[in-house]
């Protein structure tokens, strides 16, 4: 049977790609928005007032920023050298869709991909023109020059898919590509993870985002146990691994959210994270559920979870950015 080798988690927000100088560069769409935090929306003068005692403003500079992006990229490159001594032959990679293959005429709570191939075209200019304000400079970090196409996994991604069914999961599967770009959840990985030379792949996608269909803690955990299902089942001497790719907090980063977070991946403890409350999971912060499965598979197959760090990048005073964690499950 196959053999699940190695797992990972990694954030992959734009600040990991683009330069600290521009960092904030998002702040001012940031005060033009209501933000959900700690189970309610705020403005940004709201989220101000509220975090005025946290120092959060003695975080939002370039100094600041340099150290944390060194770490971040540590973390990275610690995951790409882990990636490759794993020797890894076939990768499952959890992740969220933003509206990018996916859009509001058809956003399934799950889907696997199925096909041969995984298109990451550039952008046309068109498309270029919708990207928001400080996110286009980060495009290069998920899509190589010239674009690239990637190897699918269909017979194991018929495996999951079937294993998924038997477990009352109604996935949506996915020959092609909806749209021919790649999600940047997946991007970042195939970019950063994998340095580029992507092993074959199986892209599994949870509606972490948007409603009103999005699933679970719990439905996310009891995929990752379905997903080991699949594989354990799969008569093949593959070594597998599973990746995470998204979180932790943002567009508001909360601390003592991504700590009771890496705590129960730590302790193996579902409860700890379900405790947290649905209503936590929204905007950004909902990929944590894209890391659900994945402790999940990684609880049943055994392996132990390595933080290799944990960096709250805040942008503004108001405590918008991204928590980037990287953790390693061998």
């Amino acid at each position: 049977m196959a053999k699940i080798v190695l797992g990972i988690g990694s954030s992959h927000g734009p600040m990991l790609v683009t330069d600290t100088e521009i960092w904030d560069a998002r702040v001012p769409f940031d005060k033009t928005v209501r933000h959900a935090w700690r189970n309610t929306t705020y403005s940004f003068d709201e989220l101000v007032a509220a975090r005025k005692d946290e120092g959060i403003g003695a975080m939002v500079n370039k100094a600041v920023w340099d150290g944390q992006q060194i770490r971040c990229q540590r973390s990275i490159e610690q995951l790409a050298d882990a990636f490759a001594e794993a020797r890894v032959d076939v990768a499952v990679v959890v992740g969220n869709d933003q509206m990018e293959i996916f859009d509001e005429r058809l956003i399934p709570a799950f889907a696997v991909h199925y096909g041969d191939t995984i298109t990451n075209y550039e952008f046309t200019p068109e498309r270029m023109a919708s990207v928001p304000v400080g996110v286009k400079p980060a495009i290069p970090g998920y899509i190589p020059q010239g674009g690239a196409e990637y190897p699918g996994h269909p017979e194991l991604a018929r495996h999951i898919i079937a294993q998924a069914m038997a477990d009352n999961f109604d996935v949506a599967a996915m020959k092609g590509m909806p749209k021919p770009e790649t999600p940047h959840a997946w991007g970042f990985i195939y970019r950063r993870i994998m340095r580029d030379r992507p092993v074959p792949s199986v892209m599994v996608a949870v509606n972490a985002f948007y409603p009103p269909n999005q699933p679970s803690v719990r439905r996310c955990y009891d995929l990752g146990q379905s997903i080991v299902r699949a594989i354990e089942a799969w008569d093949s001497n593959a070594r597998v691994a599973l990746i995470a790719s998204g979180g932790l907090t943002h567009f508001v980063v909360d601390e003592t959210v991504d700590r009771t977070f890496l705590d129960a991946l730590r302790a193996k403890d579902i409860t700890r994270i379900e405790a947290l409350g649905e209503g936590v999971f929204q905007d950004g912060t909902s990929e944590l559920k894209n890391w659900v499965p994945v402790a999940g598979a990684m609880a049943a197959a055994g392996l132990e979870p390595d933080v290799l760090d944990y960096v709250p990048c805040y942008r503004s005073e108001a405590g918008t950015g991204n928590a980037m964690g990287f953790v390693c499950w061998r």
